[in-house]
C-alpha cells in the first residue's frame, strides 16, 4: 500500500486525450461505488440525475494564466520559461520589476547572471538556481499580467504532445474560472457548462467555490520508494466566509459535500477540523493524502483519470480504496475512456446507478 510500485499501471498512449471533448458535457462519466467497487457507464450530462437536491457541490475557481514564455539568451540560444509562482510574483511586483520562480528549458541551462530577452517589453536576468527552479528577475515596460496575456501561452501538461493552440486559452479552463494564478487546471471541472450548472441550481443543488492555485508540482512524479517519505508541493489557497458557512451548514444538516476535483478535496480536508467543519482562511496547502487518511469533510468526489505513480492517484485510492480504483481504471481502459486532463470523468460516491450507455 505504501510502495510507489503499488500505484503503477499501463495505459495505451492512444487513450491519453490530446484535445478536449467537442462539447464539455458530452464526455463520458464512469461511476464508482466507493463501498462495493461496482461501476457503471454514463455521459457527463447525466450528473444532473446522479446528484441529489440536498448536495453541496464545491468547485475550484482558480484560473490558469498563460505562464509559458518563449525568448532567447544573449548568445541567441532559444529558451522556454514557465513562471510557477505567479500569485506571489504579481503581488510583489513594483515599478516594472518582479522576481519569479521559473522552470527553464534550453539546450544548455542558463547560469546565474545570464540575460534573457522576450521582446521589446520584457527582459530578465537569471539570479539563482535552487530546488530545481530558477529565480528570474524581470524588467517590464507594462504590467506582468498584460505581458502574459499578449505573449504567453497556456502551459499544457507534458503528456499533451502537440503545439499549443489559441483555443486552449478557453478549453484548458473551467467555465467558472475567475481567480488568476494557476499554471495547471483543476481538470475535473472541465466537463461543466454554464447551462448544466444552471440546471443543477434549479434542481436545488448548492454550489460553492474555493480557490487553490494549482502549481506545476501536480505533474511531478513521486520519486520515493516509500510514498510516506514524499514531501508534497505547496499551493496557495483561499476559502471565503461564504464557502466555509455553506460547507459547515451542509455538514451540520447531514448533507453531502461533493468535491469537484482533487484540488477541492485537498483544500477542504486541509482546512477542516476533526469534526469536518472548516474555517475561512488563506494560506499554503501542502496536504498529501494517501491510503490510510481519514476523510473528515468530503463525502463524494468528481475527478478525472490520473497518471500512474502520481499523488492524485494516491488521493483517489485513499478515498475509494486502491483495489476499487485500479479495478475501475482497468474497466475504463477496456471501454476506451479518454485519460488525463482533457479526458473523461469519474464520480465516486455511495450511490448505485444503472448504466446509461
Amino acid at each position: 500500500m505504501y510502495s510507489i510500485d503499488d500505484y503503477d499501471y499501463e495505459l495505451p498512449e492512444a487513450m491519453i486525450a490530446q484535445v478536449p471533448a467537442e462539447k464539455r458535457d458530452h464526455s463520458r462519466l464512469l461511476h464508482l461505488n466507493l463501498t462495493t467497487g461496482e461501476t457503471s457507464h454514463h455521459r457527463f450530462a447525466d450528473i444532473i440525475d446522479m446528484l441529489s437536491p440536498s448536495d453541496l457541490l464545491v468547485v475550484n475557481d482558480t484560473k490558469v494564466i498563460p505562464a509559458r514564455l518563449f525568448g532567447k539568451k544573449a548568445t541567441g540560444g532559444k529558451i522556454e520559461l514557465l513562471i510557477v509562482n505567479y500569485p506571489e510574483a504579481a503581488s510583489n511586483a513594483a515599478e516594472g520589476r518582479f522576481a519569479c520562480e521559473c522552470l527553464i528549458r534550453a539546450s544548455k541551462a542558463p547560469k546565474p547572471g545570464t540575460a534573457l530577452d522576450f521582446g521589446p517589453d520584457l527582459s530578465a536576468v537569471v539570479k539563482d538556481f535552487q530546488n530545481n527552479k530558477f529565480l528570474v528577475e524581470f524588467q517590464a515596460k507594462t504590467a506582468l499580467e498584460n505581458i502574459l496575456e499578449r505573449q504567453g501561452e497556456v502551459p499544457l501538461p507534458p503528456y499533451i504532445r502537440r503545439p499549443g493552440r489559441e483555443s486552449d486559452r478557453r478549453s484548458y479552463q473551467t467555465v467558472y474560472a475567475i481567480r488568476k494564478g494557476a499554471v495547471a487546471a483543476p481538470t475535473a471541472g472541465f466537463h461543466f457548462t454554464e447551462s448544466l450548472l444552471d440546471e443543477l441550481r434549479q434542481k436545488g443543488i448548492e454550489i460553492a467555490a474555493i480557490t487553490l492555485h494549482v502549481s506545476y508540482g501536480t505533474f511531478m512524479p513521486v520519486r520515493e520508494k516509500d510514498i510516506r517519505n514524499h514531501r508534497m508541493h505547496s499551493e496557495s489557497y483561499c476559502i471565503s466566509e461564504d464557502t466555509a458557512s455553506a460547507v459547515n451548514r451542509a455538514k451540520q444538516e447531514g448533507r453531502r459535500i461533493v468535491a469537484v476535483g482533487t484540488t477541492s478535496v485537498r483544500t477542504l480536508e486541509y482546512a477542516s477540523d476533526d469534526t469536518g467543519l472548516i474555517h475561512p482562511h488563506s494560506g499554503s496547502c501542502d496536504l498529501f493524502i494517501y491510503p490510510g487518511y481519514r476523510f473528515k469533510t468530503v463525502d463524494a468526489m468528481l475527478t478525472n483519470f490520473h497518471l500512474p505513480r502520481s499523488t492524485l492517484l494516491m488521493l483517489v485510492s485513499a478515498f475509494a480504496g486502491r483495489e476499487h480504483i485500479f479495478a475501475a481504471y482497468q474497466e475504463a481502459i477496456r471501454h476506451r475512456y479518454r485519460f488525463y486532463s482533457y479526458g473523461d470523468a469519474m464520480l465516486i460516491d455511495d450511490n448505485k446507478f444503472e448504466a446509461s450507455l
